[in-house]
């Protein structure tokens, strides 16, 4: 019996989806993100990246306990979109411990994973 994983890379693979890449770095480069999913798409790729900047002012995280509970849930969002997809880019210069646990995780599942800054990439 396959795997889910199995499953979902056949059921894709039937249904002829272009390769998925799931945008990964720290909130501080969503106008770096924007470009790259720009590029990503321009290329022919499905893109999928974080949808809420919590360190932007919004009514929908202005109060902190619901932005606590609303940044968990993002976390188990973006999980979602890293299973999802077939590899995945790492933007910016810097590595904080959530895009560093982004990465154990993509590379747990075995999801290449490619840097917009090489530099940072190789002990991360």
């Amino acid at each position: 019996m396959p795997t889910p994983e199995e499953q979902l890379a056949e059921a894709k693979k039937q249904l002829g989806l272009p390769q998925i890449v799931a945008i990964c770095g720290s909130t501080r480069f969503m106008t770096e993100m924007t470009e790259a999913d720009l590029r990503e798409t321009a290329a022919g790729r499905i893109v999928v990246k974080p949808g809420c900047d919590l360190k932007s002012p919004h009514e929908l995280w202005s109060d902190p306990a619901g932005a606590e509970a609303l940044k968990v849930r993002l976390d188990d969002l973006h999980r979602a979109k890293i299973r999802l997809a077939d590899e995945v880019l790492v933007v910016g210069d810097y590595l904080g411990d959530s895009t560093r646990a982004e990465i154990a995780y993509a590379r747990s599942l075995g999801k290449p994973v490619r840097f917009t800054h090489p530099e940072v990439g190789p002990g991360a």
